[in-house]
């Protein structure tokens, strides 16, 4: 066998080695992966948790869960329970919100029941309205009600029309 033959050969088998080992046939190709949230809109009312399933399916938590996890329960009795960052908080904060009917824009991670509340209407019979808090004074906009970051004074709930989607 000649040199050249051996060697041509050998990077034949070099190749099928290479293109029958899963890790390195893709090594150079961009796999597609799937995100890791998607976001999606549900509607209802936001309620303790603890409170819905004892209505709903007649499980009773102990006294100190009752006001523990916040969820949005929709119209047919699905429970979306809400991470409770800045935006989930308003809930807990303005007992208004929770008797509103409410569209949420949330964002619901892979593996997790949990959503993240991105953004929040009010659903009426006058339309929808974005919710948010507002200071007139610094004419800034924040997501629970506290006082203002700014300039520490009041503010108030903020009612804007939205666009009909």
């Amino acid at each position: 066998m000649s040199w050249h033959h051996a060697r041509t050969c050998a990077l034949t088998v070099s190749v099928v080695v290479l293109l029958s080992t899963p890790q390195l046939a893709g090594a150079g190709e961009t796999q597609e992966e799937a995100p890791p949230y998607v976001n999606k809109t549900i509607h209802g009312r936001v309620v303790w948790l603890a409170e819905a399933m004892t209505r709903l399916h007649a499980i009773k938590s102990v006294p100190e869960a009752l006001d523990r996890i916040l969820a949005l329960e929709t119209d047919d009795g699905q429970l979306h329970p809400i991470v409770e960052d800045i935006r989930g908080r308003a809930f807990r904060r303005d007992e208004r919100l929770r008797k509103m009917k409410v569209e949420l824009l949330v964002r619901q991670h892979q593996g997790s029941p949990m959503v993240q509340v991105v953004r929040v209407y009010e659903l009426t019979e006058d339309g929808r309205f974005e919710i948010d808090y507002w200071c007139e004074i610094c004419s800034i906009s924040m997501f629970e009600l506290k006082d203002c970051e700014c300039c520490q004074g009041p503010i108030e709930l903020r009612r804007q029309p939205a666009d009909s989607k």
